[in-house]
Parts: structure tokens; sequence; C-alpha cells
């Protein structure tokens, strides 16, 4: 009986406590390594490939395909327009940093942008060159709002 108690009071405080606010940027990133998917892969891994594959007919056309692919998540409260900034660094450059952006319109408050290392920025000479840090940003009028970045970015 106390035990039932316990837990009817318990329960509710853990739903609660589990539930957190969404975060306002949240990047996914997936390295696209091989043409061919391996046996026993996750099939969600194989599905995440062939759509990035999808529309490559031939083989060098898959290949320019072959990279790193970042997808950027946004929610915030902003209305005026902002971009997404994405910074990253390869192994062949250094400390150099490369940035792609993606631009905000106004009043848009949530969605989603895709970057791509792919093609010659991946392939130099036939060999992978390695994103070995990166930041993305989320800038609205002019200030920045949120950020994530990999372990390494410094």
């Amino acid at each position: 009986m106390k035990l039932s108690k316990a837990c009817a009071l318990f329960l509710p405080l853990t739903s609660l406590l589990s539930c957190s606010s969404p975060q306002v940027l949240d990047v996914r990133p997936f390295h696209l390594r091989e043409i061919t998917a391996e046996d026993g892969e996750d099939p969600m891994i194989v599905g995440e490939q062939r759509r990035r594959l999808h529309g490559a007919i031939g083989v060098n056309e898959q290949a320019q395909k072959l990279g790193y692919y970042y997808t950027v998540l946004w929610d915030d409260s902003g209305s005026g327009p902002g971009e997404i900034v994405f910074e990253y660094q390869q192994g062949s450059t250094g400390s150099r940093v490369k940035k792609l952006s993606h631009r905000i319109e106004a009043g848009q408050s949530s969605g989603r942008a895709e970057f791509s290392v792919t093609g010659g920025e991946y392939l130099r000479d036939g060999k992978p060159d390695r994103v070995l840090a990166w930041r993305c940003r989320l800038i609205r009028d002019g200030r920045e709002v949120a950020s994530r970045h990999s372990y390494l970015w410094q």
C-alpha cells in the first residue's frame, strides 16, 4: 500500500523532470564513406546512404557525393532575418577555417538547413580529406542566438 502511494507521487515528478525544452540549434552529422552498404548495416544508415546517393547514375557521380553531410535544425523565437553559419576545418588545410551559410527569412522561426563537404572539397588526389572540427551558429539581427560545435573545435 505504501509503495503504491510512493509510486503515485513519484511518477508525476519524474515526468516533469524528464521534460526539457527543445534545443534551439541541433546539428546531425553524417559521413558517407562508401558507395555500397556493408552487409548487416543498420537500416537507418542504409536509408540515409541511399538518400544521399539518389540521382547519381554512374560510379563517378556517386564518388562525387561521398563526404560529410550536416543537417541543421533550428527552432527559436526570433522573427528578424538571420543566418545559419557553418564553419569547418579539414586535415589538409590546417588551421584555415572554411565557411558555409544559409539565409533565414524574416518571420521564419524554425527550419532545416543542409550543409555538405563533398566532391572536390572532400576528395583530394583521390583520397578523402577529413573534416577535423566544425562549429554551427544561429545568428539573428547581428547577434549569436545559439551555437553547437564538435569536440575538437577551438
